[in-house]
């Protein structure tokens, strides 16, 4: 029960008429009364809470649920005066980042005359403590440095506080409970605390008093995490203030949380209605871009400035003009994220394919149309395919660029990323009915193999600035091996449906030579990007094509070995474990030092073991490879995962009344034993909570729809007659010497 309070009540005592009672009764009767007051007194002596703060706050509400008295005051020193000797009493920050709380000593005199129990948050002074400005952590994260918590939290252990703002103070002050530092670690600090922290939570020497030089108590709506840790704190923090009172355990409904809990009966439409939502997210996150936002876009960009904020009022675009790449990881003090306003063509492709796979799903031809105008966007309208890309006479000509919202990401080639944007346009076309792109795709899929080389290894990246300096031919000669599944197979699985559509065997000759030296090296020597299981993931497309197109014991061989070893990570719920290899072999490994953390891109884990699914880099192209592996060899092992695979991503998708810019969404990071949303937040890119327009979400719901469809990428496309311009862009682009 919570009362509005700012001044003591006046307790009156009534006159109560004795008759027929004797003298000696009566005395008996007001001393028994006297001990029974007395008695109820001291039982509830602490039971009262006093808290300056406002009804709307995180912790107000949920002590709402709690036996526990709560008295709440406008005034700070209202809030001390009014508590009776030993009570508790919490001050709350009620305009947090922006200002402090305003205490004086007469604050901090009250509770030690009284004998007060206090927590105090965010407060304009501390007696005895110098105080600096307000800080914004940069990568710093909250960890715990006491046993204070009873062992849970325990030390080191770390917990997110989103939009972290501070109070610098000094970090010699002892009994630290809480510190911010950056550190290492997926949930504990596992390379200790730095030199260098900052006290968040903290006892004053010799005081019943805990200050907080941040904003403990907006857990709920800034989306702290993880949620079990926060109760704990909670719980620890409450049971200072009101020693030997016995709490309910905390419980509060998360503002984004899993659509489906881990044991959640799922209902007879769940992946038709996952689907609808994922669509719909593009729109209710407002990433397709609008009509007339291109000036105002760019002004940003050369500015420096990637992200927007996202809101209700933007307009809804249509595809014409594009589509944002994501929704960044950061998450701000309210429980918000940005979006991040870079143009890459790989995310508009997949895009376009999530909307046509929707389209023929649900029927519905304004996401027909939507995927039409999308691809139409990148490929006709946009620099895409112009100046050096659209030049017969240049050496990038027919090659996709990684984006197109400045000369940096213009220049970029990545094979991985034209690969995956073909093979995303090649469904958008097949759904769309449409044979408009077929030219400049299949212009696309010769200038990926005239810049692979003899073995079937194209490299990483090919700029524009490489193929100025080395034309074509060089990279078609040269001999390289670079066994990185990320950046080369899915062009050999290109490489291989190109060959099925034309008989052009110069794309199977290159695919496996590839595959097959790819696989010699399995899995020791392969260098992995940010985990070894986004590297296995990956590589079951182009095998399984391979058995499309060879269907050989072999071939099948190779399949199964990569697969049977890949599905040793999928937990019993469907998820699919990250996993590290060697760290030397890693481009991108966890931090291997607390300095490291946040500089570069890194894994969602710390350790092998760790129980988080990456859904950027690894479970959703498991999803697509798994998904034409089991439409390829009819196998039911393979069948069975990846039906588990499919409802682990339907159970997570993101549900948030309170974030229509997330709902229905996919985060990048997903802890499968805490069943929430939680990951290192390492990489300093593409984080644990960022929303991937393409590499998530566009796979996701597109192969979520093509199960729906029954049917997979290799059979939709079975008819295609984009060879009817092979020939002649052959002779162009690729001229027998």
């Amino acid at each position: 029960m919570i009362r509005k309070k700012d001044k003591t009540k006046n307790v009156k005592s009534s006159n109560t008429k004795i008759n027929n009672i004797s003298r000696n009764a009566y005395i008996f009767f007001l001393l028994s009364g006297l001990f029974a007051v007395l008695l109820f007194s001291s039982c509830n002596k602490q039971k009262v809470l006093h808290i300056y703060g406002v009804q709307d706050n995180d912790l107000v509400k949920i002590l709402e649920e709690q036996k526990i008295k709560v008295e709440l005051y406008s005034n700070v020193l209202n809030a001390a005066k009014s508590a009776r000797r030993g009570e508790g009493v919490l001050i709350l920050a009620d305009n947090y980042p922006k200002s402090q709380v305003d205490v004086d000593e007469q604050l901090f005199q009250i509770i030690k005359e009284k004998e007060l129990r206090a927590y105090i948050e965010f407060p304009s002074e501390i007696p005895g403590v110098s105080l600096s400005k307000i800080k914004k952590a940069k990568a710093e994260r909250a960890v715990v440095n006491s046993d204070f918590f009873g062992g849970f939290p325990d030390s080191l252990s770390i917990l997110g506080i989103n939009g972290l703002h501070y109070i610098s103070t000094p970090s010699e002050i002892n009994k630290a409970h809480i510190v911010a530092a950056k550190v290492a670690g997926f949930d504990s600090a596992i390379f200790g605390l730095p030199e260098k922290y900052f006290p968040l939570l903290f006892e004053m020497e010799n005081e019943r008093v805990l200050v907080a030089t941040t904003n403990l108590s907006r857990f709920v709506s800034g989306r702290y995490a993880p949620a079990k840790e926060w109760a704990a704190t909670w719980s620890g923090i409450l049971e200072f203030v009101l020693p030997g009172v016995k709490l309910e355990p905390l419980h509060w409904e998360p503002v984004v949380k899993p659509s489906y809990a881990k044991a959640d009966l799922l209902p007879e439409d769940f992946q038709r209605n996952s689907i609808l939502r994922g669509v719909e997210w593009y729109k209710n996150a407002r990433m397709l871009i609008p009509h007339n936002y291109e000036d105002s876009l760019t002004q940003l960009i050369e500015s420096g400035i990637e992200k927007i904020q996202w809101n209700s009022e933007m307009p809804i675009g249509d595809g014409s003009n594009g589509v944002f790449e994501c929704i960044f990881s950061e998450i701000d003090e309210n429980g918000k994220q940005p979006i991040g306003i870079m143009e890459r063509g790989d995310c508009v492709s997949e895009t376009a394919m999530a909307f046509a796979t929707a389209g023929r799903v649900f029927g519905n031809n304004e996401y027909t149309s939507t995927a039409g105008n999308l691809l139409d966007y990148y490929l006709f309208q946009s620099i895409a395919t112009k100046d050096e890309y659209g030049n017969p006479e240049h050496d990038a000509y027919g090659l996709i660029p990684w984006g197109i919202s400045n000369y940096a990401w213009y220049k970029a080639n990545y094979g991985d990323d034209n690969a995956r944007f073909l093979l995303a346009a090649w469904t958008t076309a097949a759904f769309t009915d449409s044979d408009r792109w077929d030219e400049i795709m299949m212009k696309s899929l010769i200038a990926l193999l005239r810049t692979t080389g003899q073995n079937g290894f194209r490299g990483g990246r090919i700029d524009l600035p490489d193929l100025d300096k080395n034309n074509w031919e060089y990279y078609f000669n040269r001999k390289i091996i670079n066994p990185s599944p990320h950046f080369e197979c899915y062009l050999w699985a290109c490489f291989l449906w190109a060959y099925d559509k034309t008989g052009d065997t110069l794309f199977l000759e290159r695919a496996k030579k590839g595959i097959l030296k790819m696989m010699e090296l399995y899995p020791d020597k392969w260098r992995w990007t940010n985990g070894l299981a986004q590297e296995k993931a990956r590589m079951i497309l182009p095998l399984s094509w391979l058995v499309r197109v060879e269907d050989t014991a072999e071939n099948r061989e190779m399949l199964f070995t990569l697969i049977n070893d890949f599905l040793k990570l999928q937990d019993k719920s469907g998820a699919i474990r990250e996993e590290l290899g060697e760290i030397k072999m890693g481009r991108y490994p966890p931090p291997q030092s607390n300095k490291a953390y946040g500089t570069t891109e890194a894994s969602l884990i710390a350790q092998n073991g760790d129980p988080v699914s990456d859904l950027l880099y690894t479970t959703n192209f498991a999803f697509l490879g798994m998904h034409e592996a089991a439409y390829a060899t009819k196998d039911p092992k393979i069948i069975q995962a990846t039906d588990k695979l499919a409802e682990f991503l339907c159970r997570i998708q993101v549900e948030s009344k309170g974030h229509p810019e997330l709902d229905g969404g996919w985060m990048r990071s997903f802890d499968y034993e805490r069943f929430e949303h939680w990951g290192s937040n390492a990489d300093h890119g593409w984080g644990a909570w960022a929303i991937e327009t393409g590499w998530t979400q566009g796979w996701i719901t597109s192969i979520l729809a093509l199960r729906e469809l029954d049917t997979s990428i290799w059979d939709l496309t079975k008819d295609s007659k984009i060879a009817i311009h092979h020939k002649k862009l052959k002779e162009e682009l690729l001229p027998q010497k």
